[in-house]
Protein backbone atom coordinates (compact mmCIF):
# COMPACT_ATOMS: atom_id res chain seq x y z
CA UNK A 1 0.00 0.00 0.00
CA UNK A 2 2.81 2.37 0.93
CA UNK A 3 4.54 1.61 -2.38
CA UNK A 4 1.32 2.46 -4.27
CA UNK A 5 0.96 5.77 -2.41
CA UNK A 6 4.60 6.56 -3.06
CA UNK A 7 4.13 5.78 -6.74
CA UNK A 8 1.03 7.99 -6.92
CA UNK A 9 2.87 10.85 -5.24
CA UNK A 10 5.70 10.53 -7.76
CA UNK A 11 3.18 10.65 -10.60
CA UNK A 12 1.55 13.78 -9.16
CA UNK A 13 4.94 15.47 -8.86
CA UNK A 14 5.79 14.46 -12.43
CA UNK A 15 2.46 15.82 -13.68
CA UNK A 16 3.15 19.10 -11.94
CA UNK A 17 6.59 19.27 -13.48
CA UNK A 18 5.19 18.48 -16.93
CA UNK A 19 2.53 21.15 -16.46
CA UNK A 20 5.14 23.79 -15.63
CA UNK A 21 7.33 22.59 -18.48
CA UNK A 22 4.38 22.84 -20.86
CA UNK A 23 3.83 26.43 -19.76
CA UNK A 24 7.46 27.29 -20.38
CA UNK A 25 7.41 25.65 -23.83
CA UNK A 26 4.21 27.52 -24.64
CA UNK A 27 5.80 30.83 -23.67
CA UNK A 28 8.92 30.11 -25.73
CA UNK A 29 6.77 29.25 -28.75
CA UNK A 30 4.66 32.37 -28.25
CA UNK A 31 7.71 34.62 -27.93
CA UNK A 32 9.29 33.17 -31.08
CA UNK A 33 6.09 33.78 -33.04
CA UNK A 34 5.88 37.36 -31.79
CA UNK A 35 9.55 38.13 -32.39
CA UNK A 36 9.44 36.65 -35.88
CA UNK A 37 6.26 38.55 -36.77
CA UNK A 38 4.25 35.39 -37.44
CA UNK A 39 1.29 36.39 -35.27
CA UNK A 40 -2.03 37.39 -36.85
CA UNK A 41 -4.59 39.89 -35.62
CA UNK A 42 -7.95 38.73 -34.29
CA UNK A 43 -9.76 41.87 -35.44
CA UNK A 44 -9.76 43.77 -38.69
CA UNK A 45 -7.19 46.51 -39.06
CA UNK A 46 -9.11 49.82 -38.63
CA UNK A 47 -7.00 51.43 -41.37
CA UNK A 48 -7.48 48.72 -43.97
CA UNK A 49 -10.48 50.35 -45.67
CA UNK A 50 -9.14 53.90 -45.48
CA UNK A 51 -7.71 55.46 -48.63
CA UNK A 52 -5.33 58.33 -48.00
CA UNK A 53 -6.45 61.25 -50.13
CA UNK A 54 -3.18 63.08 -49.56
CA UNK A 55 0.33 61.69 -49.89
CA UNK A 56 2.77 62.36 -47.09
CA UNK A 57 6.07 64.00 -47.94
CA UNK A 58 9.26 61.95 -47.58
CA UNK A 59 10.06 63.73 -44.32
CA UNK A 60 6.56 63.09 -42.95
CA UNK A 61 6.78 59.45 -44.04
CA UNK A 62 10.03 58.98 -42.14
CA UNK A 63 8.75 60.81 -39.06
CA UNK A 64 5.47 58.88 -38.86
CA UNK A 65 7.18 55.53 -39.49
CA UNK A 66 9.45 56.22 -36.52
CA UNK A 67 6.49 57.12 -34.32
CA UNK A 68 4.72 53.92 -35.38
CA UNK A 69 7.92 52.00 -34.64
CA UNK A 70 7.75 53.35 -31.09
CA UNK A 71 4.13 52.21 -30.84
CA UNK A 72 5.07 48.81 -32.25
CA UNK A 73 7.73 48.37 -29.57
CA UNK A 74 5.22 49.55 -26.98
CA UNK A 75 2.95 46.70 -28.01
CA UNK A 76 5.86 44.26 -27.91
CA UNK A 77 6.50 45.38 -24.33
CA UNK A 78 2.81 45.20 -23.38
CA UNK A 79 2.51 41.72 -24.88
CA UNK A 80 5.54 40.46 -22.96
CA UNK A 81 4.57 42.28 -19.76
CA UNK A 82 1.08 40.76 -19.59
CA UNK A 83 2.31 37.30 -20.49
CA UNK A 84 4.91 37.58 -17.73
CA UNK A 85 2.27 38.71 -15.24
CA UNK A 86 -0.09 35.90 -16.27
CA UNK A 87 2.63 33.25 -16.14
CA UNK A 88 3.13 33.42 -12.36
CA UNK A 89 -0.40 34.52 -11.41
CA UNK A 90 -2.26 32.00 -9.21
CA UNK A 91 -5.70 33.63 -9.50
CA UNK A 92 -7.40 32.11 -12.56
CA UNK A 93 -9.72 35.08 -13.14
CA UNK A 94 -6.90 37.62 -13.03
CA UNK A 95 -4.71 35.32 -15.11
CA UNK A 96 -7.41 35.25 -17.80
CA UNK A 97 -7.67 39.04 -17.58
CA UNK A 98 -3.99 39.38 -18.48
CA UNK A 99 -4.25 36.78 -21.24
CA UNK A 100 -7.26 38.53 -22.82
CA UNK A 101 -5.45 41.86 -22.69
CA UNK A 102 -2.39 40.30 -24.33
CA UNK A 103 -4.56 39.01 -27.20
CA UNK A 104 -5.79 42.54 -27.94
CA UNK A 105 -2.20 43.76 -27.80
CA UNK A 106 -1.43 41.28 -30.60
CA UNK A 107 -3.95 43.14 -32.76
CA UNK A 108 -2.16 46.42 -32.03
CA UNK A 109 1.18 44.80 -32.77
CA UNK A 110 0.08 43.55 -36.19
CA UNK A 111 -1.63 46.82 -37.10
CA UNK A 112 1.46 48.89 -36.26
CA UNK A 113 3.75 46.52 -38.18
CA UNK A 114 1.48 46.73 -41.22
CA UNK A 115 1.44 50.53 -41.13
CA UNK A 116 5.23 50.69 -40.75
CA UNK A 117 5.56 48.53 -43.86
CA UNK A 118 3.17 50.80 -45.78
CA UNK A 119 5.31 53.79 -44.79
CA UNK A 120 8.42 51.89 -45.98
CA UNK A 121 9.88 52.02 -42.49
CA UNK A 122 11.33 49.26 -40.33
CA UNK A 123 10.68 47.79 -36.91
CA UNK A 124 13.17 48.15 -34.05
CA UNK A 125 16.37 46.10 -34.09
CA UNK A 126 16.11 45.81 -30.30
CA UNK A 127 12.81 43.90 -30.19
CA UNK A 128 14.30 40.78 -28.48
CA UNK A 129 15.77 43.02 -25.76
CA UNK A 130 12.46 44.83 -25.16
CA UNK A 131 10.46 41.60 -25.09
CA UNK A 132 12.78 39.80 -22.67
CA UNK A 133 13.03 42.76 -20.31
CA UNK A 134 9.27 43.31 -20.24
CA UNK A 135 8.49 39.63 -19.66
CA UNK A 136 10.90 39.50 -16.71
CA UNK A 137 9.42 42.71 -15.31
CA UNK A 138 5.91 41.25 -15.52
CA UNK A 139 7.12 38.06 -13.86
CA UNK A 140 8.66 40.01 -10.97
CA UNK A 141 5.59 42.22 -10.48
CA UNK A 142 3.30 39.19 -10.31
CA UNK A 143 4.97 38.03 -7.08
CA UNK A 144 3.77 41.17 -5.25
CA UNK A 145 0.16 39.98 -5.21
CA UNK A 146 -2.97 40.47 -7.29
CA UNK A 147 -3.75 44.08 -6.31
CA UNK A 148 -0.24 45.31 -7.18
CA UNK A 149 -0.25 43.16 -10.30
CA UNK A 150 -3.48 44.82 -11.44
CA UNK A 151 -2.26 48.22 -10.29
CA UNK A 152 0.77 47.88 -12.54
CA UNK A 153 -1.49 47.06 -15.47
CA UNK A 154 -3.76 50.02 -14.72
CA UNK A 155 -0.87 52.48 -14.47
CA UNK A 156 0.76 51.05 -17.61
CA UNK A 157 -2.42 51.58 -19.61
CA UNK A 158 -2.88 55.07 -18.17
CA UNK A 159 0.59 56.07 -19.32
CA UNK A 160 0.07 54.45 -22.73
CA UNK A 161 -3.16 56.42 -23.19
CA UNK A 162 -1.26 59.66 -22.56
CA UNK A 163 1.52 58.55 -24.90
CA UNK A 164 -0.94 57.79 -27.71
CA UNK A 165 -2.63 61.15 -27.21
CA UNK A 166 0.75 62.82 -27.66
CA UNK A 167 1.40 60.90 -30.88
CA UNK A 168 -2.04 61.78 -32.23
CA UNK A 169 -1.05 65.43 -31.90
CA UNK A 170 2.27 64.83 -33.67
CA UNK A 171 1.04 62.75 -36.61
CA UNK A 172 -0.12 64.87 -39.59
CA UNK A 173 -3.89 65.25 -39.63
CA UNK A 174 -4.02 64.03 -43.24
CA UNK A 175 -2.57 60.65 -42.19
CA UNK A 176 -5.94 59.01 -41.59
CA UNK A 177 -4.54 55.48 -41.60
CA UNK A 178 -2.08 55.95 -38.73
CA UNK A 179 -4.58 58.01 -36.76
CA UNK A 180 -7.32 55.37 -37.06
CA UNK A 181 -4.96 52.73 -35.66
CA UNK A 182 -3.86 54.87 -32.72
CA UNK A 183 -7.44 55.89 -31.90
CA UNK A 184 -8.56 52.25 -31.70
CA UNK A 185 -5.49 51.37 -29.65
CA UNK A 186 -6.25 54.22 -27.25
CA UNK A 187 -9.83 52.98 -26.88
CA UNK A 188 -8.62 49.44 -26.12
CA UNK A 189 -6.02 50.62 -23.60
CA UNK A 190 -8.68 52.63 -21.78
CA UNK A 191 -10.81 49.49 -21.58
CA UNK A 192 -7.88 47.46 -20.18
CA UNK A 193 -7.31 50.09 -17.50
CA UNK A 194 -10.98 50.12 -16.52
CA UNK A 195 -11.07 46.32 -16.31
CA UNK A 196 -7.98 46.30 -14.08
CA UNK A 197 -9.46 48.98 -11.80
CA UNK A 198 -12.75 47.10 -11.45
CA UNK A 199 -10.87 43.87 -10.69
CA UNK A 200 -9.19 45.52 -7.68
CA UNK A 201 -6.12 47.39 -8.90
CA UNK A 202 -4.09 49.05 -6.17
CA UNK A 203 -2.80 52.59 -6.63
CA UNK A 204 0.97 52.41 -7.10
CA UNK A 205 3.36 54.61 -5.18
CA UNK A 206 4.65 57.87 -6.65
CA UNK A 207 8.16 56.41 -6.99
CA UNK A 208 6.83 53.38 -8.89
CA UNK A 209 4.93 55.60 -11.31
CA UNK A 210 7.96 57.81 -11.87
CA UNK A 211 10.19 54.77 -12.48
CA UNK A 212 7.72 53.53 -15.09
CA UNK A 213 7.72 56.93 -16.82
CA UNK A 214 11.51 57.04 -16.89
CA UNK A 215 11.69 53.54 -18.42
CA UNK A 216 9.07 54.55 -20.98
CA UNK A 217 11.01 57.69 -21.94
CA UNK A 218 14.18 55.63 -22.34
CA UNK A 219 12.37 53.19 -24.61
CA UNK A 220 10.77 55.86 -26.80
CA UNK A 221 13.97 57.86 -27.26
CA UNK A 222 16.04 54.80 -28.17
CA UNK A 223 13.39 53.24 -30.41
CA UNK A 224 12.93 56.43 -32.42
CA UNK A 225 16.42 55.85 -33.83
CA UNK A 226 16.86 52.09 -33.43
Amino acid sequence: MQEILSSNNDNIINLRKISTLDMIICEIESSLNILSGKVQSYRENPSIKICDEYLLSDEENLFVSRLMRINHVGEICAQALYRGQAFACNDKNIKNLFINASLEEIDHLVWCAHRIKELKGRTSVLIPFWYTGSFLLGLIVSFYGSSINLGFMSETEKQVEAHLEEHLKLIPYIDSKSRSILLQMQKDEMHHREVADIAGADNLSYLSKMAMKIMSKFMTKLTYWL
